[in-house]
């Protein structure tokens, strides 16, 4: 059964309400066999239906789904004026693989759900549909990935300090490219470069946010994130996906049109005061090797700088990864 196949279905679940069988079935021109068939396949997307004898079926609590359109409407200059194409799909392996193999500058990509999105040293990220956001959006840049050092930090800054505007306080950021909420993972960054690493390149900012993952999910989630995990709906968030989106996209391209010029530093004081494990004992992980220190911040370039027993040593790179100490 294909999503194509699924779409009419969930479009009429995403109110929330029950539906009986035999409307179901009448609304969507099919037997109620069918339906029931239908019904069953949306636990591939991991929607869960629940079914009243003397009602019918819903999906509890609803689907706030995506509309192109209302995003667009929605976004606020100088973005409107930055955005390329805006992409929506219903299903997609990867935002940040569409947008590096056939976007353009200033491209956003968005979808309902991915069957291949990855984070960092690409760990599978958990993707049901309608649930979390799925954003990724294409610069280019001139002067090389040199310039770009710091962005994945900055990128998360600007995320957090936009939920702050949505209603949603207290998120930290734990280097280099976590958002978590009361110690518990929100959310991550993605960035991808291709072209010309010395000269013009192309950089892919993907983001993938927990929404309203519902109980159901908790499990599986749980399984495959191996962390604790919380979403926006369970920190205070009351707007839409629709809204969430508009207002990063507003935030993110005018970040990454400035940011060749600004730089991290802009940024380094702001990203500081939201630094998770910031003072505390942490083990730094890279290849080979574990180094044990105190987190003191991030340098102007956004490298880890961490008071060890030998001294400040600083830490960058995408293979190492930063743990809290007992």
């Amino acid at each position: 059964m294909t999503l194509a196949d699924l779409k009419p279905l969930i479009l009429i679940l995403a109110d929330g309400q029950f539906h009986p069988g035999e409307d179901l079935g009448r609304r969507l021109g099919i037997t109620r066999a069918a339906v029931w068939k239908r019904l069953q396949s949306l636990a591939e997307l991991d929607l869960e239906v629940e079914r009243t004898r003397a009602r019918g079926y819903r999906i509890n609590g609803g689907l706030q789904l995506l509309d192109k359109e209302r995003i667009s409407a929605s976004l606020a200059e100088p973005a409107g004026r930055l955005l390329g194409q805006l992409h929506f799909f219903d299903e997609l392996d990867s935002t940040n693989r569409f947008l590096l193999q056939q976007g353009q500058g200033g491209d956003v990509c968005v979808a309902e759900r991915q069957t291949a999105g990855r984070g960092r040293r690409g760990r599978q990220w958990f993707s049901p549909y309608g649930r979390n956001l799925y954003l990724s959006l294409r610069w280019h840049f001139d002067q090389g990935v040199a310039a770009l050092e710091g962005l994945s930090l900055a990128v998360g800054l600007v995320i957090a300090e936009s939920l702050q505007e949505l209603g949603v306080s207290g998120v930290e950021l734990k280097w280099p490219n976590d958002l978590f909420c009361q110690g518990k993972k929100l959310g991550g960054v993605l960035i991808e470069v291709g072209g010309d690493l010395n000269g013009d390149c192309a950089v892919v900012v993907g983001v993938g946010l927990n929404v309203a993952m519902r109980e159901n999910l908790e499990r599986k989630a749980g399984a495959l994130i191996q962390q604790p995990w919380t979403d926006l709906c369970r920190q205070g968030f009351e707007s839409d996906r629709n809204q969430l989106c508009a207002a990063l996209i507003g935030a993110l391209l005018p970040a990454l049109k400035t940011y060749p010029e600004r730089k991290f530093g802009f940024y380094k004081d702001r990203w500081e005061s939201r630094a998770m494990l910031r003072n505390q004992s942490i083990e730094v992980h890279s290849p080979g090797q574990v180094a044990l220190g105190v987190m003191l911040g991030v340098d102007v370039t956004g490298a880890l700088r961490v008071m060890t027993g030998a001294g400040e040593a600083l830490f960058s790179g995408g293979e190492i990864s930063l743990r809290g100490s007992a």
